[in-house]
């Protein structure tokens, strides 16, 4: 079984690299710079200001480009992340959690 999980990730790595490496490092992103405070796409600062896909929308961060200037440029209480994001690493970041938003963060 886990042999046939690891071909069949290798194949969709090998068809499709650029996207299983921006999988990998948005959500290697997110784990090290943004879960210790918005965990499954919580918040423990502020529980309203979630990355839940209907707090997104309501205020407006219903796409990846406006997550990624949040990111980079910080909104409210939170700071920005463009140093620690590295160069592009908000643009990878804000499409990862945006993915997750959608999928109702069932998956980690």
């Amino acid at each position: 079984m886990i042999s046939l999980l690891s071909s069949i990730l290798l194949a969709v790595m090998l068809v499709w690299p650029s996207t299983a490496l921006a999988v990998e490092s948005g959500a290697s992103l997110f784990q090290n710079n943004c879960a210790s405070c918005h965990p499954n796409g919580t918040n423990i600062i502020r529980r309203g200001r979630t990355l839940k896909i209907k707090a997104l929308r309501q205020r407006g961060l219903d796409s990846s480009e406006a997550i990624a200037q949040v990111a980079r440029e910080g909104i409210g209480q939170m700071s920005g992340y463009a140093d620690a994001l590295g160069d592009g690493g908000d643009v990878v970041v804000a499409e990862w959690v945006w993915q997750q938003a959608q999928k109702a963060w069932t998956q980690g």
